[in-house]
């Protein structure tokens, strides 16, 4: 009978403790749904209306561009989800600007995470195809090519082969290296607060909790 206590109080699921972080999530998952939305049409729009104006060099050179912006988005989004947040711990503790810089960045890591692999990643889309559309039309009717099929087709490849391996790339350099991409990572938002003023990270528990006592 023991035994059988025992087996049914392992099976039992843990409680779910943290309301407060189910309801921060929801939040920010149709924050980030309705503000991708918005700036999908705008970035759509505006990217197909500039690549028309574009020679078909600057065309090229911006889509390579944005194919290594989605990347180095893409590896940052991965090393926050990989890094460990013990050595900016020790970091914080001994007033290391980027050490809590980088605390803020690991905490945050699904939201941080989500916005450098799907809302840039998505961003970087859109305006790689609109780039890759105007330089077959060009291809077409500036330089007289004629199978436009096939340079569609080989445009595709060219952008999805050049996108898929940098990713795969990225991918096995931001999980051996997390720790080191997100304190680099974290002088870029360090330098926005403390020369612009531009804090976009949520503070850490213990600033907030400075900030009520003051």
């Amino acid at each position: 009978m023991e035994v059988l206590i025992l087996a049914n109080r392992k099976k039992k699921k843990p409680e779910y403790k943290n309301k407060k972080l189910k309801k921060y999530n929801i939040k920010w998952v149709l924050l980030i749904s309705i503000w991708t939305f918005l700036l999908a049409i705008a970035v759509s729009t505006l990217s197909e209306n500039l690549m028309r104006k574009f020679d078909i060099i600057t065309a090229f050179v911006t889509l390579i561009i944005i194919i290594h912006l989605g990347v180095i988005f893409d590896l940052i989004g991965i090393a926050v989800a990989a890094a460990n947040e013990k050595p900016f711990n020790s970091m914080a503790a001994n007033k290391v600007l980027e050490g809590k810089y980088s605390l803020r960045l690991v905490r945050n890591a699904g939201p941080v995470s989500n916005f450098c692999n799907d809302v840039i990643g998505d961003i970087c889309g859109i305006i790689s195809g609109a780039a890759g559309t105007v330089i077959v039309f060009k291809l077409i009717n500036v330089y007289g090519f004629k199978n436009g099929t096939i340079l569609s087709i080989a445009m595709s490849g060219f952008i999805a082969s050049l996108t898929v391996g940098g990713k795969a790339l990225g991918k096995e350099i931001a999980i051996k290296n997390a720790n080191l991409i997100i304190f680099y990572t974290s002088k870029i938002f360090m330098l926005l607060d403390t020369k612009l003023g531009i804090d976009i990270l949520p503070k850490l528990k213990k600033d907030k909790k400075r900030k009520r006592d003051e």
